[in-house]
């Protein structure tokens, strides 16, 4: 429903559709009877959720159902615009133990002026706000997003306020795209396109700062102890992530093998290492010293 300048989805998918509440309902059901234990939730705009056919916001009383379904214990939101966030969702958040303290807000940029060429319907100052009030109501919150570098007209101000947002908000998780000119937007035919060489330093550039943040932020992690909820195991080591990390975007947390771990339990672990992105713990026995 957002209709951004640089993406073609609204006009191949059409209009945003919420799946009727009961259906999703019964498909966490039918999967947590199958021992199912992580919920994720995903929409191009999960805080969108009902208001097409309920007429209001339902994503929060949404959430709280699932917590209630038996064998659920983890519920993962992916993909809510910041400008659409509700207090009552992150009361719900901040509340409900069965949900993960984390979220991807994907913002694009922080330049005002960029978020506006982009049609977002967002500035720099609403998406801080929202930052500082998520840090505020829900402690140790990991908060992802994805940014775009070389959007047309993106001056070398608009891109060191991104530099300089990276490295004053920390954020734990963040992915960086170069602009692509898609067939068919409005943004594909805008003056001011931006050289792919710039696109690529701009990036690089991003990626290195963020390095740095995820560097300094990782070391603090020894010696803490997460809920982990074991993936695999690749023969030496079980693989599981924390509430910090989503599956297949974020990192690992890798534990020394253990009898009587299997996958899909969720076990606590010691950190006691660390790795560029990955982290290396041990089964914590809190009756041990």
């Amino acid at each position: 429903n957002n209709f951004c300048t640089y993406c073609i989805i609204p006009k191949i998918r059409g209009k945003f559709r919420s799946r009727l509440e009961k259906n999703i309902l019964d498909e966490v059901k039918l999967l947590a009877d199958n021992g199912v234990k992580e919920i994720i939730l995903i929409a191009q705009d999960l805080t969108d959720y009902g208001v097409d056919i309920y007429g209001k916001r339902m994503l929060h009383d949404l959430v709280r159902k699932i917590s209630l379904i038996e064998g659920v214990q983890w519920i993962r939101l992916l993909y809510c615009y910041p400008e659409e966030i509700t207090d009552e969702l992150i009361e719900e958040i901040a509340n409900n133990d069965k949900v993960v303290k984390y979220l991807d807000l994907p913002i694009q940029h922080i330049s005002s002026s960029v978020l506006k060429q982009m049609g977002r319907r967002t500035n720099k100052e609403n998406i801080i706000s929202k930052i500082e009030t998520l840090r505020n109501k829900v402690p140790n919150i990991a908060l992802r997003t994805s940014l775009i570098v070389g959007f047309p007209n993106e001056s070398e101000h608009d891109f060191n306020e991104l530099a300089t947002f990276l490295i004053d908000y920390k954020l734990e998780n963040v992915g960086v795209f170069s602009y692509s000119q898609e067939e068919d937007t409005p943004a594909a035919k805008m003056d001011g396109q931006i050289e792919e060489e710039i696109k690529i330093e701009r990036k690089n550039k991003l990626m290195s700062i963020q390095r740095d943040v995820v560097k300094e932020q990782i070391k603090l992690k020894i010696g803490n102890i997460y809920d982990t909820i074991i993936d695999s195991n690749n023969g030496e080591y079980f693989i599981g992530r924390s509430y910090e990390m989503a599956p297949e975007i974020d990192g690992l947390i890798y534990i020394k093998k253990h009898k009587g771990i299997n996958i899909g339990d969720i076990i606590k672990v010691k950190i006691t290492d660390v790795m560029e992105y990955d982290l290396i713990g041990e089964i914590f026995d809190e009756f041990s010293k």
